[in-house]
């Protein structure tokens, strides 16, 4: 997120208004999805997050497309 200067606020907007482009089912730790949408400046942004068992997302990285 830093070296691509994004913030919580894009990451947000990307996840509110992007889609799922792919699903990771083969990792033991569980199922890993990328998000892509837009950055509050319009930029596309590729989220890869997982769903914890808490129910709680987890960010693994953020970056720009």
């Amino acid at each position: 997120m830093t070296a691509d200067e994004l913030e919580l606020t894009d990451v947000k907007r990307a996840i509110a208004t992007g889609k799922i482009r792919r699903k990771f089912t083969q990792d033991a730790r569980g199922i890993r999805y990328e998000i892509v949408g837009r950055a509050v400046d319009g930029r596309e942004i590729g989220i890869i997050c997982r769903i914890k068992g808490t129910g709680k997302l987890l960010f693994i990285t953020v970056y720009a497309l």
